[in-house]
Parts: C-alpha cells; structure tokens; sequence
C-alpha cells in the first residue's frame, strides 16, 4: 500500500513538473501577453448565424493577419443568458488591442467579408450589444496554451470563471494566490490551463479571469473533485496570508463550446 501510494505520488509530482517545465519552455523568451475578450449578446433567430459566419469568414482572419492569435471563439453553453458568443484574441501588447477595430476599418477585404454583420440595417441588427474587456496575462502564466484536442478539432469543453475581489488589495492578493501554488495544484490535477488574465478595463473590477479546457463535463467534475481534495490546495487556501478574509467576493463559471472557426 505505502508502495502504490509513493509511485502515485510520484507520478503526480512528474507530471505537476512536467506541465511547468513544458510551459515554460514554450513561452521563454515571450514577454506575457494581453487577451481582448468580446462578449457578443444575441437573440435566438438569425443573430446567431450571422455573428457565426462573421467571425469566421471576417472577424478571425483579419485580426490573424495582424499577427494576433491564436483566436478562441465560443459559444456559450451555460450561463446566465444565451443566446452568447464569446471571443478571445490575444496580443502582444495592449495598444494593439485597443486599437483592432481601427484597423479592421481601414481593411477593404474584411469589410467585405463582414459588410452583412457591420453594416445591418437597424430594423434587422446583428446583435444586441458587445461588451470589451482587456486583460494582462499573469506573469506565471505569460502564453496563452491551446488544448492538445485544438488542431484535430476533437471535442472540448472550456471554463471561464471570472474572480471578483471586494477592494483591489484582495485582488491583488488573490493573484499572489496563484502564483504562490495554485497553479501547480491545476497542473496536479491533470487540468489543462488556457489562460490566465488580470483585467485592466472591464465590468465589476477589480476581477481576473481564467480558463480551462476538458474533454467533457464530466471531466471537468472529476478533476474539480481532485482539486478540492488536494493537501496542497487545502494547506493553501488556509494559509493566514491568503485567508485573513474572503478576498473573492464573486464567482462568475461559465461553461463555453468551441465554434468551428475557432483555433483554441
């Protein structure tokens, strides 16, 4: 018994390793980056399909040939208000972001891509509203990472889950929290982690948000039960540093599916 459980403790600790070692490889060199998350809030009918085919054939291609990527696009499964899509494009830096739409203005083949989304007439809009936030990338978590599944197009689910903080000392404290072990218990749990944002511009600040990619939801419970359940996580979450009060005061967890066109 003791045994088995010290080659599991083994294994867990390789892979926790592993999964930092693999990242930090991937991302040397690259200063972090800033992620433009769009909010697209549509009724049911026709609103859907043409912000769909307004992303894909417009939208995506113009920002990638901005040298901006790899672009997510959502749908959103769960939450509370469909119909939903989600976009993520990441940046290097945020001047670049603040300014897509500018330059989507000046890019004739866009605009002729997306004249039926940008210019629908106000009798038959294309949406409701959008909604922008801007983001920072965590200093332990600079790259935004794909899921393995992302270049065969297989089944995967993602999590966002947006952390607001009752006054910015604890947010700040609050992404101290993920650096100081958290993301290594994700890693131990076999999560794979997307990204990791602070919001610069945004709604209900001061927040972050995060994201991570299953195969399917009951993966997600499976691995959020080992989370919970992990010493480290519980040794964590108690440290006085961290629990001296409720530094979230607010979870927003949204459960989102791949569009077709989208590259994470």
């Amino acid at each position: 018994m003791q045994r088995r459980q010290f080659l599991a403790a083994s294994l867990a600790s390789s892979a926790v390793a592993l999964a930092r070692t693999t990242h930090a490889q991937s991302t040397a060199g690259h200063a972090r980056e800033f992620y433009q998350v769009r909010r697209y809030m549509l009724e049911s009918g026709p609103q859907s399909k043409l912000t769909e085919t307004y992303l894909s054939d417009a939208l995506i291609p113009a920002v990638s040939k901005l040298g901006m990527g790899p672009v997510g696009a959502f749908r959103l499964d769960f939450g509370p208000e469909t119909p939903v899509y989600y976009v993520l494009i990441p940046g290097p830096d945020a001047a670049a972001l603040a300014e897509v739409d500018l330059h989507l203005a000046e890019d004739a083949e866009f605009l002729k891509a997306a004249d039926p989304f940008w210019s629908a007439p106000a009798a038959a809009p294309a949406f409701q509203r959008v909604e922008y936030s801007l983001l920072a990338a965590f200093q332990g978590w600079p790259k935004l990472t794909p899921p393995p599944g992302t270049a065969t197009k297989a089944k995967r689910i993602f999590q966002l889950r947006t952390y607001e903080s009752p006054s910015y000392k604890d947010h700040v404290v609050k992404v101290k929290m993920f650096h100081s072990g958290e993301f290594d218990i994700f890693a131990k749990a076999g999560m794979h982690m997307v990204f990791f944002g602070d919001t610069l511009i945004g709604s209900r600040m001061p927040n972050l948000t995060y994201m991570l990619s299953f195969a399917d939801s009951a993966e997600l419970d499976a691995k959020w039960d080992v989370f919970r359940n992990d010493p480290n996580w519980k040794k964590l979450s108690a440290d006085p540093q961290f629990a001296f009060e409720p530094i979230v005061s607010n979870i927003t967890n949204l459960l989102l599916s791949p569009l077709n066109a989208s590259q994470i």
